[in-house]
């Protein structure tokens, strides 16, 4: 964005990123939707602002104990550095001011139950992430503790899940087992706030980087794009339950005659206003 002295450094499947100065990256989170690492071509109305909003509902939630690389939401204080950026509303509520990260190149993902790939892959193996699970579990069903399985991170095409054990060969032993203690405590304390609410948190994905050597919290954080979130009420072992994240489009996607690869096929005018709405639900 030439007028507000930007310079535009990468376009991602939800994200645009900006270059503001040295140290410091606007993210702009868009409402294109992508399912199965596929963008589609129609977007879902409010979806930017709605992953935003909870991202900083949650980074702020953890407070002080969880480093970030988030500096602001707030426009105003993106103003300051960003002069201009008042005036340019449409941002407004989806953009994000944070520290530039030397960024972890894994998708740091931990599940609580059982459930999408990892379902796949048990019971077809009887693991998840190439790591041995009990036998006897249902869809749905929780492991004995949260479980950190990480995949590849790629620009374009598919994620692959791998083992722990892979992952420490591609960043580093230290470097692997220091998000994973991260991303479990993380997982574990907004598991218990959600449970609070009657929710369950099955899974979900986190960003790692690195600011000044310290290993922080990166990108959105929590949000039904990252995460599967449960009502605890209606989730019952074997059966696919009801959830405010963007399973049940992945469900409808599934329906469709399509081999996960692009073009994706056209979003109806009816599942894009659903979609919506079920993102509204879940800010």
């Amino acid at each position: 964005m030439s007028e507000l002295g930007l310079t535009a450094l990468y376009t991602g499947k939800v994200r645009d990123l900006y270059a503001v100065d040295e140290r410091h990256l606007l993210m702009v989170a868009s409402d294109r939707l992508s399912a199965f690492d596929v963008v589609m071509a129609e977007t879902i109305p409010e979806k930017g602002r709605v992953l935003t909003g909870i991202t900083n509902f949650w980074i702020q939630e953890f407070g002080d104990s969880v480093p970030s690389s988030l500096v602001s939401c707030d426009p105003a204080v993106i103003e300051e550095s960003v002069p201009g950026f008042l005036g340019h509303t449409q941002w407004h509520g989806r953009a994000m001011l944070v520290r530039r990260a030397d960024m972890l190149p894994l998708e740091c993902i931990v599940r609580g139950r059982l459930a999408g790939q990892a379902f796949d892959e048990y019971v077809a193996r009887g693991t998840v992430n190439e790591m041995i699970v009990a036998p006897g579990l249902h869809l749905t069903d929780a492991f004995a503790e949260p479980m950190f399985t990480p995949s590849t991170k790629v620009t374009s095409g598919h994620d692959v899940y791998i083992s722990v054990e892979r992952a420490a060969l591609l960043v580093g032993a230290e470097r692997v087992h220091h998000a994973q203690a991260m991303c479990v405590d993380l997982f574990t304390r907004a598991a218990a706030a959600l449970a609070t609410k009657g929710l369950i948190l099955a899974d979900t994905k986190f960003e790692l980087g690195f600011v000044d050597g310290e290993l922080v919290l990166c990108d959105e954080v929590i949000t039904p794009d990252s995460s599967r979130i449960w009502l605890a009420d209606e989730v019952r072992s074997g059966e696919t339950p009801p959830s405010f994240d963007k399973q049940p489009f992945r469900d409808w996607l599934s329906a469709q005659s399509w081999d996960r690869n692009p073009p994706p096929p056209k979003v109806p005018d009816d599942v894009r206003a659903t979609t919506s709405a079920r993102y509204v639900d879940a800010y």
